[in-house]
């Protein structure tokens, strides 16, 4: 609700989207199978969905969360890395 992400990239019902994210600091970037959809910096919103701002905005730490948003999903070869390490 911070940050919409653009739509429309989305691969077909049955086939695996690939989905990147790389956030650093504030700033959160989001490509969804080759397009990026989220290029923002959550430290320069000021208008929120349902006007209340979100209570992890500020926030320095804390978890990666997924969500299906009600629909059924399932996730592979998921990795989380730490920015600047060996690859």
């Amino acid at each position: 609700g911070m940050v919409p992400a653009h739509r429309g990239y989305l691969r077909p019902v049955g086939e695996w989207n690939f989905q990147q994210v790389t956030v650093q600091g504030s700033k959160i970037q989001v490509e969804l199978n080759g397009s990026l959809i989220v290029n923002g910096d959550v430290a320069e919103v000021k208008e929120f969905m349902d006007n209340m701002p979100h209570p992890g905005k500020d926030l320095t730490s804390g978890h990666f969360g997924f969500a299906g948003h009600g629909d059924a999903v399932e996730f592979r070869n998921v990795e989380i890395k730490t920015l600047g390490a060996a690859k």
